[in-house]
């Protein structure tokens, strides 16, 4: 009997705050321990080199469309970006192809576009897609003056069923603040202290996989890895 998957659904609290550097980096430890994984992302709009990243991630063995089945010009919301194709994405056929394209493998990372909230097909956006596939949340944020209110007010968003149990991942910056050393435990205050991770700046080496992560960086993306049961 085919494995039925973990969904993981790593999503954000905005654009730009490191969903795919830590998708793949995630993927590529994963892979890199001989163990089964598809990654997704599913919506791409102004280009697809986040797909790109993570077909690179997974060393071959997903197609690129089948990782990005849908993508779009223009750099805005996917759903914006379709509709000024004359385009339409539902909800619906995005969870058809994921659940299709994961199934047999025990465990499936989606890549949301944008933030949370953002809207991602015609007729939903990322807590939707967790909400159906009973995926477990991954919330990236920039580890940076702002991220303790982007992070309460995302995890606020999500049902308490879900917020209980997701990993908060803080992305450091290029350039630090004063916040960022102590933002993961002003947060543990707010969410448990055990699903808060931070994660330093990944060189463009250690993205791309030209280099190993140090040792270190293995074992706050085991970290990960291990809240998420996989």
């Amino acid at each position: 009997m085919a494995s039925i998957p973990r969904f993981v659904v790593v999503t954000g609290t905005g654009t730009g705050v490191g969903k795919t550097v830590l998708t793949a980096l995630l993927v590529r430890r994963r892979v890199r321990q001989g163990r089964p994984i598809r990654a997704f992302k599913p919506l791409c709009s102004g280009g697809r080199d986040d797909a790109l990243a993570l077909e690179a991630a997974l060393g071959g063995t997903q197609d690129l469309d089948a990782i990005n089945p849908w993508h779009f010009k223009a750099p805005l919301s996917p759903a914006l970006a379709a509709r000024l194709e004359g385009r339409r994405v539902g909800l619906g056929e995005v969870l058809h192809h994921l659940r299709e394209q994961s199934a047999g493998c025990p465990l499936a990372l989606v890549e949301g576009a944008g933030g949370l909230l953002s809207p991602s097909t015609a007729d939903g956006d990322t807590r939707d897609l967790l909400r159906h596939l009973r995926a477990q949340p991954v919330l990236v944020a920039a580890n940076r003056l702002g991220a303790i209110h982007d992070v309460r007010a995302a995890l606020a968003c999500l049902p308490p069923t879900l917020r209980s149990k997701t990993q908060v991942v803080l992305m450091a910056p290029a350039v630090p603040d004063p916040s960022t050393a102590r933002n993961a435990r002003s947060l543990a205050d707010y969410h448990p202290a055990d699903r808060i991770i931070d994660v330093p700046r990944v060189s463009g080496a250690i993205q791309s996989g030209a280099s190993a992560p140090s040792a270190a960086l293995n074992r706050r993306l085991d970290r990960v890895l291990e809240g998420l049961g996989a």
